[in-house]
């Protein structure tokens, strides 16, 4: 079959073979993320195991099932949550990492799906524990997390806030169901966010930026509330960090990533999230945002836009000029 390598030359490999468990997808469209871009840089390696070929996500149809795999028959359209190897024409994965596709969306559509939104699901439901009326501060409001978050949170009767710095990813942030929208790049967020909230403070915060956002995120928090780290694209590294204020707001930090997860909480995510939200989809409540759809072999200007932080909602590569 043919790959992208991480130099993003279209290669040869072996067609994979399910193992017990798992089925062999052939690939029509595989999502864009910045964690392909680390990889590229050497910065983030795939877990032990895993494919080396980049690509988080992927949709396609169902080729062949390993031994014990049975959700799922040959020709079924499905979307994958993957540990790597989603930029090929075929990768294996395990069943339970499969979702299927609702009729009313497109294969590019799906491929945009599984690492954006399971993302965002874990960080609200799972970790943050959301509820209805909860203030929810989302960094980065035009990502494919951040577009995918607005959205679940708006499904729960939470009030959201986003962030930034594009006057234009505002003006869709609010058409996406945000309640407030404040642009970065005009300095100071904190005060805003209590102003909006009435003094409260954000209940729930989902931070991409790290370092340079900490001190703010810790002003804009709520008694109680929580700060989600999902990346440190600024900078991970504190200057310094006083405990007592984590004491007096009872604040509680925590980070989360997906790739380095067992399959077994994999599974269990997909199938939660999955009972939450394919009806949604399928009714149009929530969406898929793709900026842009390249062909599988203009993967490099598929990175090089995503570099640039100019995308609103996600990128996604087609890969049906490949091979049948």
């Amino acid at each position: 079959m043919k790959v992208l390598d991480n130099n993003l030359k279209i290669t040869q490999a072996p067609d994979p073979e399910p193992k017990g468990g798992e089925v062999l997808v052939r690939v029509h469209a595989a999502g864009v993320n910045h964690a392909d871009l680390l990889q590229r840089e050497g910065k983030y390696p795939p877990p032990p195991g895993a494919s080396k070929i980049l690509g988080l996500e992927a949709s396609g149809t169902i080729e062949k099932l390993g031994v014990g795999a049975s959700r799922f028959m040959q020709g079924d359209r499905v979307m994958c949550l993957l540990s790597g190897g989603g930029y090929a024409e075929k990768v294996t994965v395990p069943e339970a990492q499969c979702i299927p596709i609702p009729h009313n969306l497109s294969f590019e559509e799906a491929a945009s799906i599984p690492e954006t939104f399971l993302t965002a699901y874990q960080s609200l439901f799972l970790i943050g524990e959301i509820q209805p009326e909860q203030w929810v501060l989302i960094h980065a409001g035009g990502s494919g997390v951040g577009t995918a978050a607005i959205q679940l949170a708006r499904q729960m009767d939470a009030k959201t806030i986003a962030t930034s710095r594009s006057k234009e990813k505002l003006e869709k942030c609010l058409s996406l169901g945000a309640d407030v929208v404040i642009n970065a790049e005009s300095g100071s967020f904190a005060k805003k966010i209590l102003e909006a909230t009435d003094g409260h403070g954000a209940d729930l915060i989902l931070d991409f930026v790290g370092a340079p956002y900490f001190a703010e995120n810790m002003e804009s928090l709520s008694i109680g509330g929580c700060i989600i780290f999902l990346a440190t694209m600024g900078g991970g590294k504190l200057e310094a960090f006083d405990l007592r204020g984590l004491m007096k707001k009872w604040a509680t930090l925590t980070g989360s990533s997906l790739r380095n997860r067992s399959p077994i909480y994999k599974g269990k995510l997909i199938e939660e999230f999955s009972k939450f939200a394919l009806a949604h989809f399928e009714s149009g409540m929530l969406k898929p945002i793709i900026h842009a759809t390249f062909p599988w072999e203009k993967a490099e200007e598929a990175h090089r836009l995503l570099a640039q932080n100019q995308a609103f909602g996600k990128i996604v590569l087609s890969v049906y000029s490949v091979g049948a």
